[in-house]
C-alpha cells in the first residue's frame, strides 16, 4: 500500500519545517470542491465576455497619458515601435497565462498555478502580492476618475458638493467621496453575479474603444490634412537612438497587464479548454493594436517635444483646433477608468477564496452565495478595503506596488510552464477520507505476484510514460521476467536522472537570470564586481538553457490537467525569455517601492507562519502516484 499512497502530510514529513514550503496541491480544484461541499462559481463567461474583461482590465488612463510622457522623454516619433515591443514581451507571458489557464481552470490565477507547480511557499507569497496589487490599483484607479469626471462638468471643483475632493485642515489629507462611491457601485455590481457584472463592463469597454476609434480616425484626417509635422524632424525617427526606444518599451509595458485578470475567472468560463486562451490572445492583440495606432496618429500631430505630457491626445486635437474633440477623450478616459476599476476588483475576491478553500485563510473568505453563485463576502470586503483606501489616501505614491505583483506572477507563471513540460508532479495529495478507496486501489496492484512467486507491491509509478514503459515491456518480453524487471529498473534510474537534470536546469535558469539582471541595473557597485558577476550570471544561464535544451521533455505532460488546450510554442526559450524581462522589469523598479512592498511581505510570512501552515488543507493529505489519482476518485464514487 506505501507504493500507491506515498504518505500523509500530517505525519510530519510534509508539513514541518521547510518541506512544508514545498507540498504542492492537486491540478484540478474541482474534485477538492465537489468533495468538501462548496458551492461552486457559475459558469456563465463566454468568449465575447472574456475579450471585454481583457480589454477592459488593460486599457485604462495609461494609454491616455503615457503616450505623451514615454515620446517626449524616451522614443520621440518611434513610440509605435516601443509599444509594439512591449508588446511583444506582454506576449510571452500571455502564452504562458494561456497554456496554465486551459490546463488548470480553476480560480486563483497565478497563485493556484504556482501552488500546483512550485509549491505552497511561493504561491502564498504569490497570493498576498495580488491581494496588494489588486487592493493598490483599483484604488489608485479610483482616484483618478474624479478628476476626469470633473471636466465634464466644466473644470476642477465643478463636481456636486457630496461628490467634490475635501481638504482635511491640519492632516493634509484630501478625502475623495467620488472615488469610494465608485467602488462600493462597482462592489456592489460584482455581487449581483459575474453574468451581470461582464455584461456591464463589455458596455463600458464598447465606448471606452468607440472613442479611441475615434481618436485614430479623426487624427488620420487630421495628419493627411496637416501633412503629419510630427514627422517631419530634423533629429530623423529616433532621436533618443534605440536605447531610448527599448526604455520606452519598459515604460508602456505596463500598460498591457490586465490580461491576467482573465485568467482569474478561468473558473466561471463556459468551455475554458477553448475560451481562455481565446479571450487572453484577442484582448491582448486588440489592445496591442489599438495603442500603436493611437501612438502612430498622436505623434505624427504634433513635434514629440511640443506634447503636453499631462493630456496629449486631447491637446493634438485642440492645436489644430478641435477643443471639442478633448470632451469626447474625457469621456473615453471616464470609461476606461471605469471598466479597469471593475478588471481591478473583480479577481481579488476570487483569489481569496482560491487561499481559503486550501486552508491557508479562514473559510470565511472562502463561502460563495447559492444564489449568485459568486464570492459575496469576500467581494464586499473586497470593495470596502478598496474604498476605505481609495477616500483617505492618495494612493499614487503607492502605484509602483501594482507592478511588483503582476510581475511576480508573471515570473512565476513562466517557471511553472518549464516545470509542467520537463517535472510535472508525479504525485497528488487527496483528502483523509479517501482512505479507504486508496487501500482499495493498494490492494488491488499489490495483488500480483513477483518472479519468486511471492506477493509483491507493483513498481512506483510517477509519472504515466513510465507505467507505459513498463506495459510495453512487459508484453514484449512476457516470457522472460527476469529482462523486464531488468529493463523496467534501467528505465526508472533514467527517468530520475532526467528529472534530477532538468529540475537543477531550471533552478539554475532562475539563478542566472537574477544575477545577470541584478548586475546590470546595480549602478551604484564598482564596475569590477558587476562585470564579473553578470559574467557568473550569463554563463549560468546559458548553460542550464543549453541544458533544458538538450534533454527531452517529460511525456507526462501530455496528460497534466486538463487536456486539448492551448499548447505553448517554443518552450524552453520563450518562458526563460519571459523569466528574463519580467525580473528586469521588477529590479528596474526602485528601491522605495521594494521598500514598501517588503514591509507587506513581513506581515504576510507571519500570517502564513500562524495561520496558513498549521491550517493548511495538505497538512492531512495523502500522497498517491498521479497515475493511480483518478483510478482512486472513481473507486470513491463507486463505494
Amino acid at each position: 500500500m506505501a507504493e500507491i499512497g506515498m504518505g500523509i502530510g500530517g505525519d510530519g514529513h510534509r508539513s514541518l519545517g521547510l518541506r512544508c514550503l514545498t507540498r504542492r496541491k492537486q491540478v484540478d480544484s474541482e474534485h477538492v470542491v465537489r468533495g468538501e461541499g462548496h458551492t461552486q462559481l457559475a459558469r456563465e463567461l463566454s468568449v465575447v465576455q472574456l475579450i471585454a474583461i481583457g480589454i477592459g482590465s488593460t486599457i485604462g488612463a495609461g494609454v491616455y497619458v503615457l503616450v505623451g510622457t514615454v515620446a517626449r522623454e524616451y522614443s520621440g516619433p518611434a513610440l509605435t515601435i516601443s509599444f509594439l515591443i512591449a508588446g511583444i514581451a506582454a506576449a510571452l507571458s500571455a502564452f504562458c497565462y494561456a497554456e496554465l489557464a486551459s490546463r488548470c481552470p480553476s480560480a486563483g490565477s497565478a497563485y493556484h498555478y504556482a501552488y500546483i507547480c512550485v509549491g505552497e511557499g511561493i504561491a502564498w507569497l504569490i497570493g498576498w502580492a495580488l491581494i496588494l496589487e489588486y487592493t493598490i490599483g483599483g484604488s489608485a484607479v479610483a482616484r483618478g476618475i474624479s478628476p476626469n469626471l470633473a471636466l465634464l462638468f466644466g473644470g476642477e471643483g465643478s463636481l456636486p458638493v457630496f461628490l467634490a475632493r475635501v481638504r482635511i485642515p491640519g492632516l493634509d489629507i484630501v478625502v475623495d467621496p467620488c472615488a469610494a462611491i465608485l467602488v462600493l457601485l462597482v462592489t456592489g455590481l460584482l455581487c449581483v453575479g459575474i453574468k451581470e457584472s461582464s455584461f456591464v463592463q463589455a458596455i463600458v469597454t464598447t465606448a471606452n474603444l468607440c472613442v479611441m476609434i475615434f481618436v485614430v480616425i479623426a487624427g488620420g484626417y487630421l495628419g493627411f490634412q496637416t501633412g503629419w509635422t510630427g514627422y517631419e524632424l530634423p533629429k530623423g525617427y529616433f532621436p533618443f537612438g534605440v536605447n531610448g526606444v527599448l526604455g520606452g518599451s519598459a515604460t508602456v509595458f505596463f500598460a498591457y497587464i490586465g490580461f491576467d485578470s482573465v485568467a482569474s475567472t478561468a473558473e466561471e468560463v463556459k468551455n475554458p479548454q477553448r475560451d481562455l486562451p481565446l479571450g487572453i490572445g484577442i484582448a491582448l492583440t486588440v489592445c496591442c493594436t489599438l495603442y500603436m495606432l493611437v501612438s502612430t496618429v498622436i505623434v505624427g500631430l504634433v513635434p514629440y517635444y511640443a506634447m503636453d505630457p499631462d493630456t496629449p491626445i486631447s491637446s493634438a486635437f485642440a492645436s489644430h483646433g478641435m477643443q471639442w474633440a478633448a470632451y469626447i477623450i474625457t469621456v473615453g478616459t471616464v470609461t476606461a477608468l471605469c471598466s479597469t476599476l471593475m478588471g481591478s476588483i473583480l479577481p481579488q475576491p476570487r483569489i481569496l477564496m482560491a487561499m481559503a478553500r486550501d486552508g491557508l485563510l479562514p473559510p470565511f473568505f472562502s463561502e460563495v452565495n447559492g444564489r449568485t453563485q459568486v464570492p459575496i463576502k469576500s467581494t464586499v470586503l473586497t470593495g470596502i478595503g478598496a474604498a476605505l483606501l481609495a477616500f483617505f489616501m492618495n494612493v499614487s505614491q503607492l502605484a509602483g506596488m501594482v507592478s511588483v505583483g503582476t510581475l511576480l506572477a508573471f515570473t512565476v507563471v513562466g517557471v511553472s510552464i518549464l516545470i509542467i513540460r520537463y517535472v510535472p508532479p508525479d504525485e497528488t495529495p487527496l483528502p483523509l477520507s479517501l482512505q479507504e478507496s486508496i487501500d482499495s486501489v493498494s490492494l488491488r496492484y499489490n495483488s500480483s505476484t513477483d518472479i519468486d512467486g511471492r506477493a509483491g507491491n507493483t513498481p512506483v509509478v510517477t509519472s504515466n510514460d513510465r507505467s507505459q514503459v513498463f506495459q510495453d515491456n512487459t508484453e514484449a518480453s512476457s516470457k522472460d521476467p527476469l529482462i523486464v524487471k531488468e529493463c523496467d529498473v534501467v528505465n526508472k534510474a533514467n527517468e530520475e536522472r532526467r528529472r534530477k537534470t532538468a529540475s537543477w536546469s531550471i533552478a539554475f535558469v532562475c539563478i542566472g537570470v537574477l544575477l545577470l539582471t541584478s548586475a546590470s541595473s546595480a549602478d551604484n557597485l564598482p564596475n569590477i564586481i558587476r562585470i564579473l558577476v553578470c559574467f557568473v550570471g550569463v554563463g549560468l544561464f546559458l548553460c542550464s538553457l543549453y541544458g533544458l535544451l538538450s534533454i527531452e521533455q517529460d511525456k507526462a505532460r501530455h496528460s497534466f490537467g486538463h487536456t486539448g488546450g492551448f499548447i505553448c510554442p517554443f518552450v524552453p526559450v520563450l518562458p526563460v525569455a519571459s523569466i528574463l524581462i519580467n525580473v528586469y522589469l521588477m529590479i528596474n523598479l526602485g528601491a522605495s517601492t521594494w521598500a514598501r512592498v517588503s514591509l507587506w511581505m513581513v506581515v504576510g510570512v507571519f500570517v502564513y507562519l500562524f495561520y496558513g501552515r498549521t491550517h493548511s488543507s495538505l497538512n492531512t493529505a495523502v500522497y498517491v502516484s498521479a497515475a493511480y489519482a483518478e483510478e482512486i476518485y472513481k473507486s470513491a464514487q463507486l463505494a
